[in-house]
């Protein structure tokens, strides 16, 4: 995968259900970033609202197939922010999930051409803070498993993978920033 065009400015926060992302790209859209919402729960809301069944507890290779749809176009559309762009999980979590749920070798051919930032972050398992919610419904056990598999694909992609730690949600806003060297893209 190496001498693939990554885009700098493409940050992505994966990790563990229930983690915190969410929270932390609250805080960074707060400090001015532009944040690309997670693909699975606007799909799930869409799909809840017309009765569809591209629901991960229904088929979870419909849902999985429009989560890399809608993330490939997420990245698209991203282009017209200049500076940092932050997404809640993306491409890669779709495109894992999908190999390792039907065995379509989905995930090469499509994360090599459409490449975020070297560094990628995650939220590791925080019990204390996980909730189900009505787009959350699988196990803690369950998101901790999404979250090992994630640990292995991300390094195998190239990706330099950096953990969250516990910490509030502005400490990790500032460690994220600090870490890409926050000064050179600061937020429009």
């Amino acid at each position: 995968m190496k001498g693939h065009l990554l885009n700098s400015r493409f940050v992505l926060i994966s990790g563990c259900s229930g983690g915190g992302k969410s929270t932390l790209l609250a805080e960074l859209r707060g400090r001015g970033y532009p944040v690309v919402e997670e693909p699975g729960r606007r799909i799930i809301t869409d799909e809840l609202a017309s009765g569809g069944t591209a629901q991960p507890w229904i088929d979870a290779a419909a849902f999985l197939r429009r989560a890399i749809d809608v993330a490939l176009k997420d990245m698209a559309e991203a282009n017209a922010y200049s500076g940092w762009v932050f997404f809640d999980r993306g491409l890669v979590d779709a495109a894992s999930a999908l190999e390792a749920l039907t065995g379509e070798p989905v995930l090469h051919p499509v994360c090599s051409n459409h490449r975020y930032h070297a560094r990628v972050f995650m939220t590791p398992p925080w019990p204390e803070i996980y909730v189900n919610d009505a787009e959350r419904r699988h196990s803690f056990e369950a998101a901790t498993a999404e979250y090992q598999r994630l640990m292995e694909t991300l390094p195998r992609l190239d990706y330099n993978v950096i953990s969250l730690p516990k910490i509030s949600p502005s400490a990790r806003a500032d460690f994220v920033l600090t870490t890409l060297g926050g000064v050179e893209l600061q937020a429009t």
